[in-house]
């Protein structure tokens, strides 16, 4: 079984990923995995560069990620094109992750963290349930700063792009998902939470093992 845990910048996504880690549950995390992936696959910037009509390798012709940056930044439109070669790349690199850990029964269900998770449709298929991490957004934000050393503009800038995520935070509408932390406690108040999803994914709770309604804890 697959939880995608996602959530907005700032929401502390990778900390509950981390604590499910803890207690041994294995954690894809697109980013970095992703990342890695423009560096194994050779063939992937000069196919990037092509489909943008812009050259976004280094002279030794790997990823310039500054290039790429500037090439899709406020451009929606090609942004979409990079998804639509690079993601489909990250979902196989997921199955064939995932498939690694076949018939382990000491890993009852295993994580995809990432924060546009339910906004892309080729992911859909290959998770079995949700976990949404929220926090309101001022205190999103308040962490983000205190975390980057960015100011109030930049991190409004960045959180500009997960709209879909910020209107989960501000209630205007209600996530796609079987399970929402609310992180707006301290650290122990989130690992109880994390640990009573944990008990529910894992059969140990009193509640039935799959269950598809949404709990707020």
């Amino acid at each position: 079984m697959t939880l995608a845990v996602t959530g907005g910048i700032g929401s502390g996504k990778s900390l509950v990923c981390s604590m499910f880690a803890s207690r041994g549950i294995p954690v894809y995390d697109s980013d970095s995995r992703t990342k890695a992936l423009y560096s194994s696959l050779e063939w992937l910037p000069a196919r990037i560069s092509e489909v943008l009509g812009t050259d976004v390798c280094t002279s030794e012709g790997a990823l310039d990620r500054k290039k790429l940056a500037a090439a899709v930044f406020s451009d929606p439109a090609k942004l979409s094109v990079l998804e639509s070669i690079v993601h489909p790349e990250v979902r196989k690199d997921f199955l064939e992750w995932n498939g690694s850990f076949a018939g382990r029964e000491d890993v009852p269900f295993v994580i995809i963290e990432s924060a546009i998770i339910l906004e892309k449709a080729v992911f859909r298929d290959i998770i079995d349930m949700v976990l949404v991490v929220d926090a309101p957004l001022r205190l999103r934000m308040d962490r983000t700063m205190a975390r980057d050393g960015a100011d109030a503009r930049t991190v409004m800038q960045r959180m500009s792009s997960q709209k879909y995520l910020n209107d989960i935070s501000a209630g205007i509408v209600r996530p796609e998902a079987d399970f929402v932390i609310m992180n707006d406690g301290n650290i122990d108040t989130l690992s109880r939470e994390v640990d009573r999803v944990f008990r529910i994914l894992t059969g140990k709770s009193g509640k039935r093992n799959g269950f598809k309604t949404t709990d707020k804890f």
